[in-house]
């Protein structure tokens, strides 16, 4: 099956918050609007490859949040992603004759600030929140420039989109199996996390790496507190263009150069990278 990144999510308790720090690091931010459960509400940070990073939060603070609610709660941050399908039936039945936990395909639905109606099917994967682990699978019903666009200049900025998705797993191994089983994935390869104390295992070719902390520290202590769940994000931009970020801190997953954008709210830790596509 093929993994196309749709949209991540980043959580917290203000929405605010979320889109001043995003726009502080160079990133325009769109206001999304109210979901239809009527609790939550969104940001989107648009890209011109069609994906997206979702800010979400509740409109009401100590509002119970039928999504990600620890993750908001608790400024947990990165916390969920979707992978794009073209037939969300048959993705959804293939994922359960591979012995995949699905729960879907259910209509949902967003109205935009300026009254547009955003419709669209989604089918969730496994256990816990959606996204956490295994990506949710996400089809639209409306077109899909309704759902998203590029944001500001990011229609034409260097960078193409979400590239990567980093899931913080306390089991790589294990991890390493329930992907390929589910996906028909190739053998990763293996290696540390660079500045973070981890073991990774990169897909090659795919949009996910899996992260196993390796030592007693945030790391540790964050995949113990929030269970398995995205860390981080990459972006890929052109080969050689000038992204203009400043204040970026260099690391690398595998043997990639990543460097870390000044983007920390509401974790308090960098977990935004940018990295030069691969193809």
């Amino acid at each position: 099956m093929d993994l196309r990144v749709d949209h991540v999510t980043v959580a917290g308790r203000s929405l605010e918050s979320l889109v001043d720090a995003f726009e502080a690091a160079g990133f325009p931010v769109e206001y999304g609007g109210a979901h239809s459960n009527g609790v939550t509400h969104m940001a989107i940070v648009g890209f011109r490859d069609g994906s997206y990073i979702e800010l979400i939060s509740t409109i009401e603070s100590e509002t119970e949040s039928p999504w990600w609610d620890d993750a908001i709660r608790r400024d947990g941050g990165p916390c969920a992603w979707a992978i794009g399908v073209d037939d969300i039936e048959a993705a959804t039945a293939t994922l359960d004759e591979r012995g995949v936990r699905v729960d879907g395909p259910a209509a949902y639905e967003r109205t935009r600030e300026d009254g547009t109606l955003v419709e669209w099917d989604l089918t969730y994967l496994g256990d816990g929140d959606p996204g956490s682990t295994l990506p949710f699978l996400i089809e639209d019903r409306t077109p899909r420039e309704r759902r998203v666009q590029p944001t500001g200049t990011l229609g034409s900025s260097p960078i193409h989109g979400v590239d990567t998705v980093v899931v913080g797993v306390p089991d790589l191994d294990a991890a390493v199996q329930r992907f390929t089983d589910a996906f028909d994935l190739p053998t990763p390869t293996r290696s540390e996390f660079g500045e973070v104390a981890a073991e990774v295992a990169v897909f090659p070719d795919q949009p996910v790496a899996l992260a196993q902390p390796s030592e007693d520290d945030w790391f540790a202590e964050r995949v113990d507190e929030f269970g398995p769940a995205p860390v981080a994000y990459v972006l890929a931009y052109d080969a050689g263009a000038e992204t203009r970020f400043d204040d970026c801190t260099e690391g690398s997953l595998g043997d990639r150069r990543i460097d870390w954008l000044p983007v920390t709210d509401p974790i308090g830790r960098r977990y935004l990278g940018i990295a030069e596509a691969t193809d």
